[in-house]
């Protein structure tokens, strides 16, 4: 129920008030993506998938959506899964997962034709939003690591 709440938070400070700041390159952290990461470590692969997914189609509905129903659910299930079988150690595993998902959306809005996806998205925007979101993963870190280390109270 916890990651559900933390998840849902997450996804409403995207909307509201992430994706309203102007950073540099007109680029911004995937607070959400970091979230899934962050309980599907916790939780394990399955329930990554399926709060990934969760959380992806709650970003696919939420206003103003441009793509395809399904497309952010997709990928976000993906890196629940990955994040949640771990790709090395935990740090590897965040720091993968957090490269893997903004080129997973792009080729797959690259695969279903979606305008908005060129080579100038490409080299421009995705690095950008990479760079943005592994400033914000150390976050991620203290979370597990508090939530796995015994002595932390949670």
């Amino acid at each position: 129920m916890t990651g559900v709440l933390i998840v849902l938070a997450t996804v409403l400070v995207q909307v509201i008030m992430v994706n309203r700041v102007a950073l540099p390159g007109g680029a911004t952290p995937d607070l959400v993506v970091l979230a899934v990461i962050g309980v599907a470590m916790a939780r394990g692969p399955a329930a990554g998938a399926v709060i990934g997914f969760c959380a992806g189609l709650l970003v696919d509905v939420m206003p103003p959506t441009a793509h395809l129903l399904g497309h952010y659910a997709f990928v976000l299930a993906i890196v629940g899964y990955l994040a949640g079988r771990g790709l090395g150690t935990p740090v590897t595993t965040v720091m993968l997962c957090v490269v893997i998902a903004p080129l997973l959306a792009a080729g797959l809005g690259g695969l279903i034709s979606d305008p908005r996806v060129t080579v100038g998205t490409l080299t421009d925007q995705v690095p950008l939003t990479i760079a943005y979101t592994l400033i914000l993963s150390p976050i991620v870190m203290w979370l597990y690591n508090r939530g796995t280390r015994p002595g932390y109270a949670t």
